[in-house]
Parts: C-alpha cells; sequence; structure tokens
C-alpha cells in the first residue's frame, strides 16, 4: 500500500510503498478514505514531541472495515467507520473505570514507542524493517486500530467529511462535556480559532451554549468561527482580550476552552473566566513550557483550572454521530481545503504557515 512516510525530524512526508498491514486480535484494518490534518501531526514531525522514525502520522480518519480482527464482535467487515486518535484498550484500569481518554496501553506503547498494544507495529516497509505507528497511522491506504477506537458512521454521515470527528470534534468534546460540564444557556468563550477550536465552537453551539466567543488573530478564522455559531468575536490583536470578553459576557465566561498552548493566551483564559468560572486547556505545548496564573484571583474568586485530552471514544463518537444524524452537527462545514495523499507533505507545510483555516483533509481514496 501507499502511506505518507516520514523519516527523521523535520523530515517531509514522502509517498512510499509499505507492505500491507494486518489486524491482530481486538483489531480491524481499515481502507482509509480521508485523514485529517492536525497540528498534532506537525509537533511529532518537527521533532517537538519525541517520537521513533521513521514514522506514519495521521489520527483523525474515516474508511471502511476491510477485516476484523479476532474476538471483534461489535464492528463488520463492509461497515463505514470513524477512527479515534486515542485508541482505548478497554481492559486497562482507566479504560475499567470509564477515564478511556487515559488509556494507559496507548500512552505507554503508542505515544511513546510507536506500536500497538503488543509491542509491535503493524507497519513494515518492502524490507521488512519496522515503521512506526503514530495512533492508527492515517496517512496510508490502510490503517490497523484498535477495535475500541472507531465507531459506526451514522446513517446521512458523509464518509470523508466524518474524519474530523476522530480528533478535532473528539477534543472539543471531552473539554465542553466531560471536563468543563457545558450546561444549555451558558456562556463559554474560546480562545484560538483553529481546527479544534473552531470544531469547539460547532459543537458547543449544537449543545446548546447560548453565548459563544470566539478570540484569535485573525480575521478569516474569526469570520469562520461567526459561521460556525459564535455570537461574538474578539481579535486579540486589535483589543486586550480579556477586556472585551469580560464586557461582551457582563463578567466573565461560566467556560472559558484555551486552544493554543501557549503561556501568554493561557493566563488570559484564567483572566476571562466569570467568578466560580471554569477554564478548561485543551491546546497541546512542547513539554517543559510553563504558563502563570494569579493565585489571589484564583483562590478568593474560586476559579477552577482543567486539563483535557480528548475524549472517551466509546461513548462519545456515538453522541457525535447522533449530533450529525439529527444535523445539528456538519464536520464539512469545518473542511476548507482537500488534498490527494501525493500532496500531503503540502497541506502540513500550509497548515505550518498558518495558511489552513478551520481543517484541512487528506482524501485518501479517489473514488468514494
Amino acid at each position: 500500500m501507499r502511506a505518507a512516510v516520514v523519516r527523521a525530524p523535520s523530515g517531509s512526508f514522502e509517498i512510499a510503498d509499505l507492505r500491507d498491514p494486518r489486524p491482530g486480535p481486538g483489531e480491524i484494518l481499515v481502507r482509509i478514505a480521508a485523514c485529517g490534518v492536525c497540528h498534532t501531526d506537525l509537533h511529532v514531525q518537527d521533532g517537538s514531541v519525541a517520537f521513533p522514525f521513521p514514522a506514519v502520522l495521521g489520527h483523525e480518519v474515516s474508511g471502511t472495515v476491510a477485516a476484523v480482527g479476532v474476538g471483534v464482535e461489535h464492528i463488520s467487515a463492509g461497515q463505514s467507520v470513524v477512527g479515534a486518535f486515542i485508541m482505548p484498550c478497554g481492559t486497562c484500569a482507566m479504560c475499567a473505570s470509564g477515564r478511556e481518554e487515559l488509556c494507559e496501553p496507548f500512552f505507554a506503547h503508542n505515544r511513546l514507542n510507536g506500536t500497538l498494544y503488543d509491542g509491535t507495529t503493524r507497519l513494515f516497509d518492502a524490507h521488512g524493517d519496522p515503521v512506526w505507528m503514530y495512533s492508527m497511522a492515517g496517512l496510508a491506504e490502510y490503517a490497523v486500530m484498535p477495535a475500541f477506537a472507531a465507531a459506526p458512521i451514522p446513517a446521512g454521515g458523509h464518509l470523508k467529511d466524518s474524519a474530523i470527528l476522530g480528533c478535532a470534534f473528539l477534543t472539543a468534546y471531552g473539554g465542553l462535556v466531560h471536563v468543563g460540564g457545558l450546561q444549555p444557556g451558558s456562556s463559554l468563550a474560546v480562545v484560538g480559532a483553529g481546527g479544534v477550536g473552531l470544531s469547539t465552537v460547532a459543537l458547543a453551539k449544537a449543545l446548546g451554549a447560548e453565548r459563544i466567543v470566539a478570540v484569535d488573530v485573525a480575521d478569516d478564522r474569526l469570520r469562520t468561527a461567526l459561521h460556525l455559531g459564535a455570537t461574538e468575536v474578539v481579535n486579540a490583536g486589535e483589543v486586550d482580550p480579556v477586556e472585551a470578553v469580560r464586557d461582551i459576557t457582563g463578567g466573565g465566561a461560566d467556560l472559558v476552552l484555551e486552544a493554543i498552548g501557549q503561556p501568554a493566551t493561557f493566563r488570559q483564559a484564567t483572566e476571562m473566566a466569570a467568578d466560580g468560572g471554569r477554564c478548561v486547556m485543551i491546546g497541546i505545548a512542547p513539554v517543559g513550557r510553563t504558563a502563570e496564573i494569579e493565585i489571589t484571583r484564583l483562590v478568593r474568586r474560586k476559579i477552577q483550572v482543567c486539563g483535557s485530552f480528548g475524549g472517551r471514544p466509546r461513548q462519545d463518537l456515538a453522541h457525535l454521530g447522533q449530533l450529525v444524524a439529527d444535523r445539528l452537527l456538519d464536520p464539512g462545514s469545518l473542511i476548507s481545503r482537500r488534498f490527494p495523499l501525493e500532496e500531503a507533505d503540502l497541506a502540513y507545510r500550509l497548515l505550518s504557515e498558518g495558511k489552513i483555516v478551520g481543517r484541512a483533509l487528506i482524501e485518501v481514496q479517489a473514488d468514494v
């Protein structure tokens, strides 16, 4: 099969032929229809996040199940599925307690070593040498993943566009629902209108938030935020974003999500929250980066600061799918650029240059 392989830190995405992968017990083989272009892949590709090379990245996919491994019963060959970037094993202590976004084998094996949970990769080059997997390694014609990481695409869901449910929207869902506790009628500020930030705006609207304020420095992203459901926008390059959000919301937002991962925006987010409000940090930063917070305000005004990493695929993908089926959520509205697999390097280069608004999509299959 063809795949986009990164051979070394800061290397390009090169199209190469790899051996066809095969699923093991509890796994499925998916013929990839599309893969979302996410900033997290860039953090791996440029070496900001330690990861072995050569590797196939891509962690936000949709496609058709081509084969299932021993023990897989809830998914069948021929089904259209979306695959989540968090791939729960289903049996570790975290998965058993319902906290599968903290799945222990996922972090120990996949995120550190580029393997699945038996400690081996499913990818090999023509010479039989291993190629490492970031999540399911979705920038390829086929991908193997634990079956618990996939969910059927609902009737009416677009096969390719549904790919971005597996990371952008799953991350937004975890931040808004599991950690943020978003309630219908509440106010929300979203700091950063990139792919995840805009997904948060769209999902918050679908979940009934009354006031949604998007904050960014790029007018094109802010216009997109308004299109996706933001009630107001703030250009942080033109006004003080903290003062603007507090003025719009009458003293601060009930919930603030920071989707950038920068020290300055981290602190701004804590200052945008209403008394007793909650800040959920979902932006990824390089390892070791820290941020400041005003201690006295944190204590006296009872500000909550929480981290969130993704969602819980076994339950959240089903809810996201239902929102799509009910026409409350449209993943395609977030997709602004589409590229064939051969142009994966161009897509990620444009993303690194800030030239992608919303989400770009690598369309691996041209015939669907």
